[in-house]
């Protein structure tokens, strides 16, 4: 059953000069707004993370009629997600790191972020940027083809430490398993959390990353993580269980994190706190495009867990976030309002 009991304030988030240290892929989104056939002809599936190469890239980009750019990548999202709500409810500002190239694009990223008030430790490699061609159908549902570039070379010896100890949270996504070097940082970055006591977060990101991982995830994630994200495909791919009912489905997969959030869409989201689950309804929302939705709703959750919010309060938010990003273009935050957003108390 459905516990529907008041949850307690999740404790044990540190205070310290960062909120969180996220470890990520720094991506150029070029966002186009396309029709299914695109999407047939290049034999991808709708709502998914493919990687591509930088030929692939350049005949995706040529067969677009048009596109505009914004900086990108899930755990960047999550940061600039985090980092815009705290300019309305203060918070120690995020910090993040992950590798661009010597280039324009690379320059004009982490100009941006350092904008948004991130800390960036984002560091320069010889590969171009990494960008994120993303393909938004008429149902408002996003396909992202990655060309990943200088994303590959982050490895370990980039990580700055001295920074990451001053998080709360170590914050990163499945995509860091798409090359070696990533994986040996994330690992590394984890490694270092957890000997000096940080949370670490961790979103799956994607059904064909938990596909391609499965076996390591599995291995990983218990003892490692205390906040796990997935949506509900994901989920049901990581416990071969995606007939399961929702509440069947995330009881499985508490067995690998103490706190799991498992996003239904429109829905909302089922938390499950130590074996205690309880669903929060999402917000109305008129989607227009649902590029960013799980990282912001990652930010909202996490954003809540940070200030002290009980587990209710922060899914709210969490939802909140979530619906808001799909009713605008591409992610961006321009054209929304943290007022509209965080819960009232907090609104000035």
């Amino acid at each position: 059953m459905i516990d529907k009991g008041p949850r307690p304030v999740n404790r044990g988030w540190r205070e310290a000069p960062y909120s969180v240290f996220g470890i990520g892929n720094p991506l150029m989104d070029y966002v186009a707004y396309e029709e299914y056939a695109l999407l047939e002809m290049l034999g991808a599936t709708a709502g998914t993370m493919n990687l591509i190469d930088r030929d692939q890239r350049e005949q995706l980009l040529a067969r677009l009629a048009h596109y505009y750019t914004i900086p990108g990548g899930s755990c960047a999202n999550t940061m600039r997600g985090i980092a815009w709500l705290a300019e309305v409810d203060p918070l120690p500002g995020p910090c993040f790191s992950g590798a661009v190239g010597k280039d324009e694009i690379g320059d004009c990223y982490t100009a941006e972020i350092v904008k948004l008030g991130i800390e960036s430790r984002i560091v320069r490699k010889t590969s171009e940027t990494g960008v994120s061609t993303i393909i938004v159908t008429p149902d408002c549902e996003r396909t992202m083809f990655t060309f990943l570039g200088a994303c590959r070379e982050f490895g370990p010896e980039d990580l700055d430490m001295e920074r990451l100890d001053q998080a709360s949270c170590l914050h990163a996504a499945g995509y860091m398993w798409d090359t070696d070097a990533q994986k040996q940082a994330t690992l590394a970055a984890v490694a270092r959390a957890r000997r000096i006591g940080l949370r670490v977060s961790f979103d799956l990101a994607d059904p064909f990353v938990v596909q391609r991982y499965r076996g390591d995830f599995l291995d990983w994630i218990p003892g490692t993580v205390d906040v796990l994200f997935g949506n509900r495909e994901e989920i049901g791919l990581m416990m071969q269980a995606g007939g399961a009912e929702d509440e069947q489905l995330i009881l499985r997969i508490a067995s690998l994190a103490p706190l799991v959030v498992m996003k239904v869409g429109a829905r909302g989201c089922y938390v499950c706190d130590r074996g205690r689950v309880f669903f929060s309804p999402g917000a109305e929302a008129r989607a227009m495009d649902t590029t960013g939705a799980g990282d912001f709703f990652a930010a909202g959750f996490l954003f809540g867990l940070l200030k002290g919010q009980s587990l209710e309060a922060a899914a709210e938010l969490a939802n909140r976030f979530g619906a808001a990003i799909v009713e605008v273009e591409g992610s961006s935050l321009v054209q929304l309002d943290q007022r509209d957003i965080l819960p009232s108390s907090e609104r000035h």
